[in-house]
């Protein structure tokens, strides 16, 4: 064994130099102009950047498979560059090796064991064929073209592109959990029942916010031409909007109960719907009209459909008892939740997130606004179903949410019966370093911190003084302890049925 270790450095560089050679008796041409603009292309990543982000202009999974070669990349040129080469010093091929005309100039002065332009190149069409197999077979040419450029403009020889090659190949294969292309999410299940048939809109009235959501001075003008016999209220600045709602819902003759307004908005109305029995109608006027989207009626067309056709479905709903206000005269108060409740930092994470959409696109914004939010946020000691924990983020979803991380999308049973219990904790040791690292390469849903459940009831409690509490984007301070539970079956709510 020692006898082929020591026989190896020579065999390694005889084999070099006869590849070199090989290279070296290749005829002259327009190839060698290509590979040495190919080379230099290539240098500090610039290639691969211009490539990820061309790629990034498409959404979806384009866009993740160049984050995700990204990612593949940068670990292969820190391990590559701050590794390999300090411990491995190689003197590169000399002028004599090949023909002047080929020789890189200026040389490269850092040691040539391994090739870090070969490293990145493999990592990043490697990392990108994870994601998008198509475009990852596009890419291997060119990463195979960059690695023999390297050879053939005397800047490596042979032996230092295989090795960074092969680091480039550990690289993708160590990242290829991170941000990993999340499962098809299941399909949409609804539990359809008959409804109030509302042609025209007769039989239907309808409460407007003008402080929620996306409302408009054409908003009731609008409504009111696609439902001529409905009876439409504005509820504005000055008047509650519980109090607008009750005085719509116990309007006489009314058939049905609809709702144009933010989360905060449906969710009264939904309250006033099932204390009355009536089915709702819930209208695309909020800004991301969450229940509306998980509803089937996101758009008005939707809606105009399953209202005139009599179409609904049964959804659970949440009911939140919360106590809030002074030890001595507490103040007890019952709530409906229809979508999601958290305390703690998720309310600021998912305002930053929403502001940097429009110009990031949703997982990039995620990531930017997590890392915003928690690198200057503290956690909160919170007592959940009698344990102490110290929380980033506790997350309460009425129904289960997919995906299973911190940015849940969407809800396709809306009557399952359970509450989606998300809880990030700051627990364990360096809790904020390895948040950071699971928000850094998207395993958010698999990191120790995680804790993910379903349960059909949830107690919180504060650690140490009142607690802030936000209910579908309503949020309430001064709470002291809130329970959640929930209501089987108790909603009707309009949804076509395709």
């Amino acid at each position: 064994m020692r006898t082929m270790l020591r026989k190896a450095p020579g065999r390694l560089s005889k084999f070099d130099l006869k590849l070199v050679r090989a290279v070296s008796n290749l005829p002259g041409g327009g190839h060698d102009e290509f590979f040495r603009r190919l080379s230099a292309a290539a240098n500090k990543g610039k290639l691969w950047f211009g490539v990820a982000g061309a790629m990034a202009l498409v959404p979806g999974r384009t866009r993740r498979a160049a984050l995700h070669g990204l990612l593949a990349q940068g670990v292969a040129s820190a391990v590559t560059n701050v590794v390999f080469k300090t411990l491995l010093p190689r003197t590169r091929p000399l002028p004599e090796h090949l023909p002047v005309f080929r020789f890189v100039n200026p040389q490269p002065t850092s040691s040539s064991m391994p090739s870090g332009h070969s490293a990145s190149a493999v990592a990043f069409a490697l990392g990108v064929g994870m994601v998008r197999p198509a475009l990852g077979a596009a890419l291997a040419p060119v990463a195979a073209g960059v690695a023999y450029s390297r050879v053939h403009t005397g800047a490596h020889w042979p032996s230092d592109v295989l090795f960074g090659s092969a680091i480039g190949a550990g690289a993708a294969m160590v990242t290829r959990k991170w941000w990993p292309v999340r499962p098809p999410f299941p399909e949409t299940r609804r539990g359809a029942v008959r409804a109030a048939e509302l042609p025209d809109g007769q039989g239907l009235c309808i409460a407007v916010n003008t402080l929620g959501g996306s409302y408009a001075d054409e908003t009731v003008d609008a409504l009111q031409k696609t439902f001529p016999k409905a009876y439409i209220k504005k509820i504005g600045h000055d008047e509650a909007v519980d109090a607008g709602i009750a005085e719509v819902a116990t309007r006489p003759g009314i058939a049905a109960l609809g709702v144009w307004g933010g989360d905060g908005t449906v969710g009264a109305a939904a309250a006033a719907a099932v204390e009355r029995s009536l089915p709702l109608l819930v209208l695309p006027g909020g800004t991301l009209n969450h229940f509306a989207r998980d509803a089937g009626t996101p758009t008005l067309g939707a809606a105009v459909q399953a209202a005139s056709h009599g179409e609904a479905a049964v959804a659970d709903i949440g009911h939140v008892s919360v106590e809030r206000g002074l030890p001595d005269s507490p103040e007890h108060l019952e709530l409906i939740m229809l979508n999601t409740a958290s305390i703690g930092l998720y309310p600021n994470l998912v305002r930053r997130r929403e502001q940097l959409q429009p110009a990031l696109g949703k997982p990039l914004a995620g990531v930017v606004a997590m890392f915003r939010t928690f690198a200057a946020g503290t956690p909160t000691t919170l007592i959940v179903n009698g344990v102490r924990h110290r929380l980033w983020i506790l997350y309460i979803g009425r129904g289960r949410y997919y995906p299973s991380d911190h940015a849940p999308l969407v809800r396709p049973v809306l009557a399952d019966g359970v509450l989606d219990l998300r809880m990030i904790t700051a627990d364990e040791p360096f809790a904020r370093l390895r948040l950071l690292w699971a928000v850094l390469t998207g395993t958010v849903a698999t990191s120790g911190i995680t804790h993910l459940s379903e349960t059909d009831r949830i107690t919180v409690e504060p650690g140490n003084g009142p607690m802030v509490l936000a209910v579908d984007g309503e949020v309430m301070p001064g709470v002291r302890s809130v329970e959640f539970t929930v209501r089987r079956d108790a909603l009707t709510y309009y949804s076509p049925l395709d």
